[in-house]
């Protein structure tokens, strides 16, 4: 009997082919996967207090309430410390502005020197409308606001994935694909685990860098050091990311010789916890190598955008899980994408 399966390239070419008419599925419906993402995994990382509740005797309603009020309550907080810190942000700038006016020109002036043609950069720093860069800013905090329709939405889909029993739903899954159930289940372990590691090094930072900014005098220290909690999930250049902000202001607000301190701190808290000492961990825990990590965070920012980044290892987990780990012939890719074993 001839064999009849396709030849290899035709497969990978058409795999290669769906793939990418997939990706640009989610670059187009970004705006809705994200957020269904985003839920999902708020949802899996409280199900085991709504869980520990209901073992306890609480009701089954009154579990989902208290879950869904005490995110509800955690989101409204962060909220409020944006909110309230933008505005004391939008009241400083102009001041800021014209202090950057002034260390840009100042630069201009010694870049002059080491290239020996005086004035051709002063000319361009002076040049700069400050006008323009006043609204500019203004309106990418006018922006915020726009948030707020995703917000609700994030919040209704919150509501709703609470309601649902997915346990149940697994349970039924579990009769008619068991190798399925057991993938997704694999999924919910290891994005959990992996919210734990992270949200723990994420507070003991946060924690950190808030108290050295407050000592150094840098303005919004409680904003940065939230600032810093959030790019912990984004996985090895998360530190950068929070980084910018304070820097700027240190600089603005009291000079270089701060803004250095202020990097140096970073580097010793933000990079060495980060960056060195929490892949230890998250890698081991969620079975991602510090490699695949990275490039997941590269493609899932460019896919789904900013929050993209926050949500890359999950993301990972949940493709390696309907599309790995119930195929037992994609092991092989397992092993290119997972943290090695430690020996010894």
């Amino acid at each position: 009997m001839a064999d009849e399966r396709m030849p290899r390239g035709l497969v990978v070419l058409l795999g290669c082919a769906s793939a990418v008419v997939v990706v640009t599925g989610l670059r187009i419906a970004a705006w809705l996967v994200t957020p269904v993402l985003l839920a999902l995994v708020v949802v899996i990382a409280v199900h085991p207090v709504r869980t520990a509740l209901r073992r306890r005797g609480v009701p089954a309603w009154l579990g989902t309430v208290a879950t869904v009020a005490a995110v509800y309550g955690v989101i409204v907080l962060f909220g409020l410390v944006v909110v309230v810190s933008g505005a004391r942000l939008g009241e400083l700038l102009p001041d800021y502005v014209e202090r950057g006016r002034e260390l840009l020109a100042h630069g201009a002036d010694v870049l002059d020197r080491v290239t020996g043609e005086p004035g051709s950069l002063r000319a361009l720093v002076e040049s700069v409308d400050t006008a323009r860069v006043l609204s500019s800013v203004g309106a990418l905090l006018g922006g915020l606001t726009g948030v707020t329709t995703n917000l609700v939405f994030l919040l209704a889909l919150l509501l709703f994935l609470s309601v649902d029993d997915m346990g149940a739903r697994l349970a039924e899954l579990s009769a008619d694909r068991p190798g399925v159930a057991e993938a997704l289940r694999g999924f919910a372990v290891r994005t959990r685990r992996y919210l734990v590691v992270t949200t723990v090094f994420g507070l003991a930072i946060a924690v950190a860098d808030t108290a050295a900014l407050w000592a150094m005098g840098v303005p919004l220290a409680v904003l940065w050091g939230l600032l810093s909690f959030v790019t912990n999930y984004v996985p090895n250049i998360g530190f950068l990311l929070g980084l910018a902000p304070p820097a700027v202001l240190a600089l603005l607000e009291h000079g270089g010789r701060r803004a250095l301190l202020v990097c140096a701190v970073y580097v010793v808290v933000n990079f060495v916890g980060q960056s060195l000492v929490q892949p230890r961990f998250a890698g081991g825990a969620v079975g991602l190598s510090t490699t695949a990590a990275f490039v997941a965070l590269v493609f899932w920012g460019w896919v789904l955008g900013p929050l993209g980044m926050l949500l890359a290892v999950p993301a990972t987990l949940l493709v390696g899980a309907v599309l790995v780990d119930v195929d037992p012939r994609a092991s092989w890719v397992a092993a290119l994408v997972r943290a090695p074993t430690r020996r010894g």
